[in-house]
C-alpha cells in the first residue's frame, strides 16, 4: 500500500479532481465497478459535479454499483441522512439504476441492519469472505473528523477493535446518532481510498494522522491499492502558487 498527497486550493478544487479521477478511474473499469460514497460538506459539491449534465452524459451508470461507508441511523428524509443527501443531490438527477444504489437501512435493530447491510455486500461481492487479490471496493471515499474519525469509526468504539465483520453499528460518545459503518477490513479492500480533507481546523488532526498517530482512528485505514489524500491548503497547512 502507498499514500500520496495532493494539495489543491480549496474544496471546489478538491471536488472537481475526485470528480474527474471518478470518471477516469470508471470508464477504465471492465467490470462491475463499486464504489463506496461518504457524507460531508465536500462530498456534497463532489455529487452536485457528477449531477452536471455534462459530465452525467459522460458517466458509465449502468456499470456502477453505489454502497454508503457509513450513515446515522436514522429516516431518509432527516437532514442527517447521508443516504438521503446523495439522493438529493445526485441519484435524483442521473440515470444511475435503482438496483444499483445501495443505501444502509435505517429502521429496526442496528446491529441486525449492520448484519443485513453486509449481506447485501456479500451477495455484490460473490463470496463470504474478502479474498486479497480482489478488492470488494474499486473506490471508497472517506473524509476527516476533528477528533480524528474516518467514515463512522470514531475514537474510544468497539467497532475500531472489529476485525471480522464487514459492517457494524457505533453510537459515538461526541456526536448524535448511532451509526452504520464499513469496518477497517471493508475498506482495505480496496483499489483506492480518497480521503478528502478541507479547511483549517482539520490541520493539526490531519498532521496527526499523516504521522501515524495511532490514537486517530484514520491512522488505522490501509488499502490492497492506494491511499490518495486530496486536501487544501488550508488543511495542509501550505500555500498553493
Amino acid at each position: 500500500m502507498s499514500a500520496d498527497q495532493i494539495v489543491l486550493d480549496d474544496a471546489e478544487a478538491i471536488a472537481r479532481r475526485a470528480a474527474d479521477f471518478l470518471l477516469e478511474q470508471a470508464l477504465a473499469a471492465k467490470d462491475v465497478f463499486r464504489v463506496a460514497l461518504s457524507g460531508g460538506s465536500t462530498p456534497k459539491r463532489l455529487y452536485a459535479l457528477m449531477a452536471d449534465p455534462d459530465y452525467a452524459a459522460r458517466f458509465p451508470w449502468g456499470r456502477v454499483q453505489f454502497f454508503f461507508g457509513d450513515d446515522r441511523f436514522v429516516p431518509a428524509d432527516s437532514p442527517d441522512s447521508n443516504r438521503g443527501m446523495v439522493q438529493s443531490i445526485l441519484f435524483s438527477h442521473v440515470p444511475a439504476p435503482v438496483d444499483a444504489i445501495f443505501p444502509m437501512p435505517d429502521q429496526g435493530d442496528p446491529d441486525a441492519a449492520a448484519w443485513a447491510y453486509e449481506a447485501s455486500l456479500k451477495t455484490a461481492y460473490g463470496a463470504e469472505a474478502l479474498e486479497p487479490d480482489r478488492p470488494l471496493f474499486d473506490v471508497v471515499f472517506l473524509g476527516l473528523g476533528e477528533n480524528g474519525h474516518t467514515a463512522s469509526l470514531f475514537p474510544r468504539q468497539p467497532v475500531l477493535e472489529e476485525r471480522t465483520r464487514w459492517v457494524a453499528p457505533c453510537v459515538p460518545d461526541d456526536a448524535p446518532h448511532t451509526r452504520l459503518t464499513l469496518t477497517y477490513p471493508a475498506i482495505a479492500s480496496s483499489r483506492f481510498v480518497l480521503f478528502l480533507v478541507t479547511g483549517a481546523s482539520k490541520a493539526e488532526v490531519y498532521a496527526r494522522v499523516r504521522a501515524g498517530d495511532p490514537a486517530e482512528p484514520a491512522s488505522h485505514i490501509t488499502s490492497e491499492g492506494r491511499i490518495e489524500w486530496f486536501v487544501d491548503a488550508a488543511a495542509a497547512g501550505e500555500v498553493v502558487s
